[in-house]
């Protein structure tokens, strides 16, 4: 049905689990007292609300969100009236744990249509799980343990700091004042309105301007030491960034790229940043990458904070694009703010677009368009491409199950679309329409429709019906080429569309009808093809102008459309003079790769076909195109590894096609590096540590730099950040347990996150079973922060066969300890540890395993991830058989090639 024939809105609404809407908040006044001993705060919440007229004669309660609060009283006085301002006292607080409310009941019924002022007094905890109002240690510049206290509310963790309507369409105002020991830093979302010292001199009261309307997930503070420095835009706001004590100079780097993307959002939105300042704020425990607050952004360490000499290439660019998608939040997402979770998209998928758009303009070098191809896209069609994936508008009842959909659906896939609204409509009506957007919502809640319309009525162009079939409903189109005809001066293809997946599994009759409104765009040697062909029916045909009779054509140009595409043998052959002459373009060299890659695993291509087309890109030297080709070559070996000969012939495969970009790029840096360079220089060595690591040179190369390291730390010549992950992992695997405490070592010697997540990443790959489970306990013992304990069992998880057993035994054996450290935060830290643990496997009976473990130790927050963890290991499983029945189990085979 067509919009206007059936309310939608109503429908989507439908099964929602909100508050009651008949009292409505419009203002709080928030005082908090953190007490960074006691690991506690008292707080006092005083809200201006404001009642519905059909109330109810006899209505005496107030439901709100709460969560691991105490109460001590609630009253309200009446404003209106002639009631005075005698208050009502609360005679009954009932809090509600599993629906995370409290209701305070009163003795008399509240008056309709009125305004009233509701005072709540309590106290809370500051937790350690990274949620809610928290704590951190850090380390001060005296080598002293702190503690300092933080934020993070989205999406559902305002609750657990003041009581609140904790939905993002109940804006209000917010002032905020906070009582800390005098020696320390606080913060909050606005400029400071006064200090003042308290008596006996220890404690100081910070009040903060008032905040604009906006939803509580939003609302931060922070209390703590910092050092800062800060800048000025060009449209005349302050952006402060705040480091550790002793760290200012790591902050210069992220605001440079702040001060720089906030004018270029300004001008982009043609709505200027609505706040007088923005902080950006680095938190030693943090377990996202960033949150948006407005005018408070807080940050992991590592992805603000950039070493001025040690910080690598991946680093740099890293900071910069979590910078820019946190500063397009500004707008998308608290300027204008999805009406309820099932439209996260709207803020994740722009923002995700956004931090490529700003990077470039602010980077053009770094690429980030073509880097976009083999990074959010495979990650959206990736995940997309499951039976267990989700529709970018993704149905939310209870606000809990948004936290499952913080994935690569929301982000990737959705700033996919973006992207391809974009390559449809053009940047300048693309454009217009966002600022039209902007204009019309400011302050206010919308939907996805929202923005189909701005940009409908910008482009005029069918925008909400061209783009359902995108966000509306799960997976994306594999586009074959069924027929060819081929001319001296033009070709013509006939195409047709079904829905894509993984493992190619049959399609019901039901499933076999789904289509997409296909943008369909094509490149020759001679560049992209002005028109655009729109594919809505199941079937297409489009002719396209050949320069030369032996012209090679290549459909999705510029990968602009999140979908695979399944060209003809002799499109194949064709392309391989596109690839050899360097004629087809960077992102669609790594596009028809990556497609093959998955359309061979789904049984769409034979696994031959794969291989030959491989050795097409022998002199490849893209370091985008190496992107593509380093995923192809991951996944080949993690898969073939259950297969020791197939898997030994591989390996010499792809060493050979990795030792011959060694000869090409070479390990010693050069001043004339451009960023990409770099890039691929750290891949080509990643590769080497995978492929090559026992070959003479190889291993005596990454011996010679790792001495020179231990020498000098500081030494960033020999061993520039980039490749230390790397050549950590060859020492690890040539090497026993002296090698294995060297590099352990560093971890505690390192000065920053970011070096010591190169032992992090590496520490499993020591071949010794003893060494792998020593790593597993180190990890889980308090030694590594909660929010990257991750990292070392995932080295363990994909280090090898054995590694992948010992990680997955170990997270069974230690499950409790695991669920009680991290158990009550971030659902994404829990699924990160599953992924690192058990991600690795190819086989029926470990998904087997993993699904009855879960049944009997059921994890709710994490299902979807585990349903996806384990559909993709049948996947891999299915794969698997299919290599053993091909070629490719034939030596002969390898040796042809």
């Amino acid at each position: 049905a067509s919009p206007s024939t059936m309310t939608s809105a109503d429908k989507k609404k439908e099964g929602r689990v909100l508050l009651p809407s008949n009292i409505v908040p419009i203002r709080y006044d928030l005082k908090l007292t953190p007490d960074l001993e006691a690991f506690a705060f008292a707080g006092e919440c005083r809200i201006k609300l404001s009642t519905a007229a059909d109330l109810g004669s006899d209505h005496r309660e107030i439901i709100m969100h709460a969560k691991e609060l105490c109460f001590a009283s609630a009253s309200y006085v009446l404003t209106d009236g002639d009631a005075g301002t005698s208050s009502v006292t609360a005679d009954e607080i009932r809090v509600n744990t599993k629906s995370t409310t409290v209701t305070f009941c009163f003795p008399t019924a509240l008056p309709a249509n009125s305004t009233i002022y509701l005072t709540v007094k309590y106290t809370g905890f500051l937790n350690n799980q990274m949620a809610g109002f928290y704590r951190s240690s850090y380390t001060d510049i005296h080598g002293e343990s702190k503690i300092m206290a933080s934020t993070q509310f989205e999406s559902l963790d305002a609750r657990r700091a003041f009581p609140c309507w904790d939905e993002p369409a109940r804006k209000a105002v917010f002032g905020v004042t906070l009582v800390v020991p005098r020696g320390l830093d606080a913060f909050s979302n606005m400029p400071e309105s006064g200090c003042k010292t308290l008596e006996g001199g220890k404690l100081k009261e910070l009040s903060f301007l008032d905040s604009p309307i906006m939803p509580t997930y939003l609302v931060a503070f922070v209390v703590g030491e910092f050092d800062h420095i800060q800048a000025q835009t060009e449209h005349g706001v302050l952006i402060k960034v705040y480091t550790p004590p002793g760290k200012s100079d790591a902050g210069k780097y992220a605001l440079d790229c702040a001060t720089k993307a906030l004018d270029h959002f300004n001008d982009f939105f043609g709505v200027p940043y609505p706040l007088p300042k923005l902080d950006m704020v680095a938190i030693p425990e943090f377990a996202a990458g960033a949150m948006e607050n407005w005018g408070l952004v807080t940050y992991r360490e590592v992805d603000l904070l950039i070493d001025p000499l040690k910080a690598s290439n991946s680093q740099k660019q890293r900071v910069c694009t979590v910078v820019t998608h946190e500063l397009a939040h500004q707008w998308f997402g608290n300027l204008v703010t999805m009406a309820w979770w099932d439209d996260l998209w709207l803020n994740e998928g722009f923002a995700s677009w956004a931090e490529n758009w700003a990077s470039d303009q602010i980077y053009p070098d770094m690429k980030m368009w073509d880097q976009f191809t083999t990074g959010h896209l495979s990650a959206a069609l990736r995940l997309d491409a499951l039976k267990s994936s989700h529709p970018i508008q993704v149905p939310i009842h209870h606000a809990e199950e948004v936290e499952e959909v913080f994935d690569a659906i929301s982000y990737c896939k959705g700033g996919s679309v973006v992207r391809m609204i974009r390559a449809v409509i053009g940047m300048k009506a693309f454009q217009t329409g966002l600022g039209t957007y902007m204009k019309r919502h400011a302050y206010g809640n919308t939907e996805t429709f929202d923005l189909w319309k701005a940009w409908e009525e910008s482009s005029d162009m069918p925008i909400q019906e061209m783009m359902a079939s995108w966000t509306e409903q799960m997976g994306f189109p594999l586009v074959r080429v069924v027929g060819e005809t081929w001319k001296e001066n033009e070709v013509t293809l006939e195409l047709d569309q079904l829905w894509f997946l993984a493992d190619g599994s049959k399609l019901a009759e039901e499933e076999a009808k789904k289509k997409w409104t296909i943008p369909i765009l094509t490149c020759t040697q001679e560049g992209t093809q002005d028109d655009m062909v729109f594919m809505r029916e199941k079937t297409a045909a489009v002719t396209i102008p050949l320069g030369s009779k032996d012209g090679w054509v290549k459909l999705n140009a510029g990968q602009e459309v999140p979908m695979r595409v399944l060209p003809t043998p002799t499109m194949i052959s064709r392309l391989g003079e596109g690839i050899k002459s360097k004629l087809l373009p960077p992102c669609d060299r790594a596009g028809l790769l990556t497609d093959a890659y998955a359309l061979v695993k789904a049984g769409h291509m034979k696994p031959e076909t794969l291989i030959k087309l491989l050795a097409n890109y022998k002199d490849e030297d893209e370091y985008i195109v190496w992107q593509g080709i380093a995923d192809v070559l991951g996944g080949l070996d993690t898969i073939m590894s259950d297969d020791e000969e197939m898997s030994a012939n591989f390996t010499k495969f792809a060493g050979g096609i990795v030792l011959n970009l060694a000869k090409k790029v070479g390990w010693e840096s050069k001043r004339t590096d451009g960023h990409l360079t770099v890039l691929l220089r750290s891949t080509m060595i990643s590769l080497l540590g995978s492929f090559c690591s026992d070959d003479a040179d190889v291993s005596a190369e990454a011996k010679r730099r790792f001495e020179a390291f231990q020498d000098d730390h500081n030494d960033m010549q020999s061993l520039p950040s980039d490749m230390r992950s790397s050549v950590f992992k060859i020492i690890l695997k040539n090497g026993g347990s002296s090698e294995y405490e060297s590099v352990k070592a560093y971890f505690n010697e390192a000065t920053d996150n970011a070096e010591r997540k190169h032992v992090l990443a590496s520490l499993g790959h020591a071949p010794d079973g003893k060494l792998k489970i020593s790593t597993m306990e180190w990890t889980t013992s308090g030694a590594v922060k909660l929010q990257d304990f991750f990292y070392a069992m995932g080295s363990v998880g994909r280090s090898s066969k054995e590694g992948r057993e010992i990680s997955w035994a170990f997270f069974k054996t230690n499950f409790e300890k695991i669920k009680g450290m991290i158990g009550k935060g971030s659902p994404s830290l829990m699924d990160a540890c599953i992924v690192s643990c058990a991600g690795a496997f190819c086989s029926n009976e470990k998904a087997n395993d993993i699904e009855i473990f879960f049944k009997e130790n059921p994890l709710p927050k994490s299902v979807r991830k585990i349903n996806q963890l384990t559909e993709s290991m049948r996947t891999n499983a299915a794969f698997l058989e299919m290599l053993k029945n091909s070629d490719l189990s034939k030596a002969e085979f390898w040796a042809a090639l």
